[in-house]
């Protein structure tokens, strides 16, 4: 689990969508019903149903990343110069007072949850459960072991998506998070602290939660005991149906103290679907910037500022975003957004969580205040990119170009220690930028390049973020400097 205090972490526990839905088990869900009317009146449900139908579906998920040697700014010693690294690790003095030296990072161990979301071995589990691992092994709740490959992950919502090869595995059935109820009973199922198939028992505390640790959220807060290592675990009905996927604590210890939050299988269902259609999250934009509304009052009633809006539930629109969907629109600063397609929403995290399911290209009707009269507006949402496409990620091979590490011989005779070499140049986004064989690479987008899979993470993010450009910097074999902006965008 990620903890919340003063400041967030990753929750795995370190030393340091098409989706598919397994068959409803009618049977089952009788014996559940009828278990429920037997129970005595103001007693709670019995949960061991829900309990034996889940666990089978809750993995454990080992997270492996091996020893690196990694290139890092660190601030100059000023008698560095007289003394050389015997692990030829000084690379001389940089700008602004910093020296480049290689470090060997340690091995990394860590654990988290996961689920089995389809029979032939789709598993969901937290972006931060798996994110940089070089190695993944999942146990099933029967102790047999697989290797696992990422198909995709999501940083925005935290959540990732991973395969193991099998069959008739056990997927746990998908419910419709928007029907749980404050106060209904759910279980938390996933390997706490080194406490494997663990699971825990609690109600619903809260929907709709925003904490400002994801770029979307709408938490489902619950009081069921988690804990670290149960990131990427279920949070099921008492039918043992996933409502959620448990992803942060709030806590000023590390450890459980009243409150777990997890990720609505409504958001989740969507992100699947894409990473497994598109490879990325086609992310749907308003384009506006705002705030809950009694949030905004209190703000101004801070500042001395009697604000009447209307209403005290909605979004207020702080700003909109230029040549975004709302601002097509006509949607203005200051307008209260207080419902979308016919749906009252009253907070922006239940905004987050609509939007959330859309695509670019998709039209909403947005129900709002302006100057305390209702208006609505139909609005066709775009992407970062603001427009209508679908967002691919991009691979190397849009760069028309192939590439090698600069060899000993280079870096002694260059003076330099680490690069690409463009070694060929065929059609594409290298050539139309003026780059050809020879070019060395050593910075792109202001990062580091030492290695092909680095340069092919950064075309990739860049490729789906709001301005797909790469920003190169390197040098000519004459030791010349140079600079170039390759556009990725058509």
């Amino acid at each position: 689990m990620k903890k919340i205090a003063n400041y967030l972490l990753p929750a795995i526990c370190l030393v340091a969508i098409v989706f598919s839905v397994a068959a409803f088990n009618k049977a089952g869900a009788a014996t559940t019903v009828a278990a429920a009317a037997s129970a005595p009146a103001g007693q709670p449900v019995d949960l061991t149903f829900a309990a034996e139908k889940a666990l089978p579906s809750v993995v454990h998920i080992k997270y492996v990343q091996n020893s690196k040697i990694k290139t890092v700014d660190v601030q100059s010693d000023p008698f560095s110069d007289f003394f050389s690294d015997p692990f030829g690790g000084f690379f001389g003095r940089g700008n602004g007072g910093t020296q480049k030296r290689q470090v060997q990072t340690p091995r990394r161990t860590a654990t988290g949850s996961g689920v089995i979301i389809s029979a032939d071995g789709y598993i969901v589990t937290n972006n931060h459960v798996v994110d940089g691992a070089d190695e993944l092994t999942v146990t099933l709740n029967d102790n047999q072991e697989h290797s696992a490959r990422i198909i995709g992950t999501d940083k925005t919502t935290d959540l990732a998506l991973i395969k193991i090869d099998g069959k008739n595995l056990p997927a746990i059935t998908i419910a419709n998070s928007n029907d749980i109820k404050v106060g209904e009973w759910v279980l938390a199922v996933g390997n706490p602290l080194g406490l494997n198939n663990t699971v825990t028992a609690g109600i619903v505390s809260a929907k709709a939660r925003s904490l400002g640790a994801n770029g979307v959220e709408s938490f489902i807060q619950t009081d069921a005991a988690i804990n670290a290592g149960n990131s990427g675990g279920a949070l099921v009905n008492t039918r043992g149906e996933l409502v959620g996927i448990n992803a942060m604590l709030y806590s000023q210890t590390g450890s459980y103290s009243g409150y777990g939050f997890a990720i609505p299988t409504t958001i989740m269902n969507k992100v699947v679907d894409d990473l497994k259609k598109y490879g990325t999250v086609q992310r749907a934009m308003i384009g506006i910037q705002g705030s809950d509304v009694k949030n905004y009052v209190d703000m101004q009633k801070e500042q001395g500022k009697e604000i009447d809006l209307g209403t005290m539930e909605g979004i207020y629109v702080a700003k909109v975003v230029e040549d975004g969907a709302a601002a097509d629109a006509g949607i203005k600063e200051g307008d209260v957004i207080t419902a979308i397609d016919g749906e009252k929403v009253t907070r922006m995290a239940e905004l987050q969580e609509v939007i959330a399911k859309k695509r670019p290209g998709d039209k909403v009707t947005l129900t709002y205040l302006r100057d305390k009269k209702k208006k609505t507006e139909t609005v066709t949402l775009k992407n970062e990119q603001g427009n209508t496409k679908v967002v691919k990620n991009a691979d190397l091979d849009v760069l028309g170009a192939n590439f090698r590490e600069v060899t000993e011989a280079q870096k002694k005779q260059l003076g330099i220690n680490y690069g690409l070499e463009v070694i060929k140049v065929n059609s594409g986004k290298m050539k139309e930028a003026g780059i050809s064989k020879g070019f060395i690479i050593q910075k792109v987008n202001n990062r580091n390049v030492t290695t092909i899979n680095e340069l092919q993470d950064i075309v990739k993010e860049a490729s789906t973020s709001r301005e797909p450009v790469l920003y190169i910097q390197g040098m000519w074999p004459t030791g010349k400097k140079a600079y170039a902006a390759v556009p990725l965008s058509e």
